[in-house]
């Protein structure tokens, strides 16, 4: 058992009251406990089972946490994302106050970060910090080189340039331009920015 001072997840006396009042109604209810795992990730957050098990089942797989008359038992592969998190029953359900959110996936999928330290991402590299950038540092944006991966360049642009409605024409008739010109070795120029999150557009967003 942990000690309180040590819990992993802090229950609400609203969370504990509407568990202990939902595990009342299952046959041998003193031997169940509240199973907690973070089942996944959704929308930039963590998702989460919680349900009823046999405490003499489920402590072997996790860390088991003491709440007063009910016991909670973390999955050992989740303590880390839930340390520090508050569960909490509020009109709307069972709600998980989580500090901890799942890191951000790699635009170009769930790959190691590539290697720029190459002859040719150096070569793009050295268009967009001295053409790109300087020319669009005015409007607050700038463009930084993600991967080179066969022919391909990827481009993610910030600052000002995210979320921008001109984006695509900076890309397509600065950048792309600037960088097919300068390493002919390049035949294509992605742009993997998430303009959706952009928040301080230097340009509006186009109208549709």
């Amino acid at each position: 058992m942990t000690d309180l001072a040590e819990q992993i997840v802090t229950l609400t006396d609203a969370a504990r009251t509407k568990i202990l009042e939902v595990r009342a109604s299952e046959t041998d209810a003193d031997s169940l406990a509240l199973w907690i795992e973070v089942s996944g990730e959704s929308g930039g957050a963590y998702s989460y089972t919680m349900e009823l098990r046999p405490l003499a089942e489920s402590e072997a797989e996790g860390i088991v946490q003491r709440h007063d008359d009910l016991s909670v038992v973390v999955d050992r592969d989740s303590v880390e994302k839930l340390s520090g998190a508050t569960l909490d029953f509020t009109g709307a359900g069972m709600v998980m106050q989580n500090p901890n959110q799942p890191a951000p996936a790699a635009p170009w999928g769930d790959r190691p970060a590539p290697d720029l330290s190459g002859e040719l991402p150096q070569r793009v590299l050295a268009v967009l910090d001295t053409e790109i950038n300087p020319a669009i540092a005015a409007h607050g944006g700038f463009a930084e080189l993600v991967a080179v991966e066969d022919a391909t360049a990827y481009v993610r642009m910030g600052g000002g340039c995210q979320g921008c409605g001109m984006a695509a024409v900076t890309l397509s008739q600065g950048i792309e331009v600037a960088i097919l010109d300068a390493v002919p070795e390049i035949e294509k120029v992605i742009d993997v920015t998430d303009h959706a999150s952009g928040t301080n557009p230097y340009y509006e967003a186009a109208k549709k």
